[in-house]
């Protein structure tokens, strides 16, 4: 299914008028609203296939319809997502899940839709059907070397499959780790795992990166070997220039101060992305900025700052991806939610007069420094957001319009009440 621009035209033309008295108003109050809103428009968050399928948990899983069953249709649905906000300009594969069997015809699909390839990423924390060995008891850090060879060569395979799609990037997620006390020697395990990716890191092509996440906990419950951002840190800072940590928003412990996080790894120029989501326990996967708005704006700010002091290109320098599992929503509704919150916090960020700031830092003006954050933070920034897809091409609204167009109901009458996004 393809939208016809002439559809998004006339719905922004019957709403036009509502979204130009917010923005006559927004723009009175932000003094630096135009670069904002060019900011926006360059801005893109890549939308990861297995995101557009529903999700479960391991008590069960409840699929709509309508779902992408090949990879083809993945990329239609992302195809749509761009249409609507013109901010999901890339797709992230999963592999073996996305196997391209032609990848020249599924660039030139992409193409059509005016998409890019994300990061590719790995899969280790599955057994697949074909395969000599079993992930069971880890896959980088096995203790069997055969079992971690199988490995290597899947993520070396998956580089290759990267490159003929143009990806630049590797995204390397580990379930390794132990459930029990003793199951596991923790420094042999580490060992095992630098001596595999180091294998992987040397396949990579010059131009490339390597994205290491991390993950404090499941399925592995004592233990993990990539447990937090200081252990990949420490891995990535062996490896070499090309490997930096990936940060899913999702994958802390309680608690923990993710903007500070940030922060420290961009100075140190070793924060290679972001998997956003939201949560409330654990790795959740919500929607992003659903639960925790604030924690996504502080971040953001910190981003602005230190990539500004790095000179860095915002839209292009770090990866931007979305990381969610949706059970009860329909997930391109949810996926349009996450872009249009990751959007509004970031536009947010962009307002924070830092000259202000800065200098209620260096007067220790703890009052004044906390203002400036929450007043940027209580400004309602849709019609920045809303101005910048405008005139991109995209809707004033994505999700009235998907609801609009009936966009859900039309995949289940071309897919099938009962189709099954691959993979999940």
């Amino acid at each position: 299914m393809q939208l016809d621009k002439n559809q998004i035209a006339q719905y922004n033309e019957d709403n036009l008028a509502g979204h130009q008295r917010k923005l006559s108003y927004i723009t009175s109050e932000i003094a630096n609203s135009e670069a904002i809103i060019q900011k926006l428009i360059d801005f893109q968050i890549a939308i990861p296939s297995w995101a557009l399928g529903t999700g479960g948990t391991r008590f069960g899983r409840f699929p709509g319809g309508g779902e992408p069953r090949s990879i083809e249709e993945k990329i239609e649905d992302v195809g749509l997502l761009h249409a609507l906000n013109q901010s999901s300009g890339a797709i992230s594969l999963h592999i073996p899940w996305d196997i391209a069997a032609n990848p020249q015809s599924i660039k030139d699909l992409a193409a059509q839709h005016g998409l890019k390839f994300d990061a590719v990423n790995s899969n280790t924390f599955q057994d697949q059907a074909d395969q000599e060995f079993s992930y069971k008891f880890g896959s980088l850090q096995n203790v069997n070397k055969a079992i971690r060879k199988q490995a290597i060569e899947h993520n070396i395979e998956v580089i290759k499959q990267g490159i003929e799609l143009g990806s630049k990037s590797l995204t390397v997620w580990l379930s390794d780790g132990s459930c029990f006390p003793g199951q596991l020697n923790f420094r042999k395990a580490y060992q095992n795992t630098l001596e595999s990716l180091e294998e992987i890191y040397a396949a990579l092509p010059a131009d490339w990166k390597l994205f290491l996440e991390y993950k404090c906990a499941e399925p592995n419950f004592y233990s993990t070997t990539v447990a937090d951002w200081g252990q990949s840190y420490s891995y990535v800072q062996k490896l070499g220039e090309k490997a930096f940590t990936l940060v899913d928003l999702g994958h802390h412990l309680p608690n923990a101060n993710i903007e500070q996080i940030v922060s420290l790894l961009l100075m140190d120029g070793k924060l290679g992305g972001f998997h956003f989501n939201d949560s409330k326990y654990g790795d959740d996967d919500l929607t992003a900025g659903a639960l925790k708005p604030y924690q996504l704006f502080l971040i953001f700010n910190e981003l602005v700052e230190g990539m500004d002091a790095r000179g860095m290109n915002h839209a292009s320098d770090l990866g931007w991806m979305i990381d969610a599992s949706h059970n009860v929503k329909d997930p391109l509704e949810d996926l349009l939610q996450s872009v249009e919150g990751i959007m509004m916090a970031y536009a947010q960020a962009l307002s924070v007069d830092r000259v202000a700031l800065e200098e209620a830092q260096n007067n220790n003006d703890v009052v004044t420094a906390q203002e400036i954050l929450q007043n940027a933070f209580r400004t309602d920034v849709r019609a920045l957001v809303a101005e910048a897809r405008l005139r991109a091409g995209g809707a004033l609204s994505p999700l009235g319009l998907f609801r609009n167009l009936k966009v859900r109901e039309n995949l289940i009458k071309e897919r099938g009440l009962k189709a099954i996004s691959t993979g999940l």
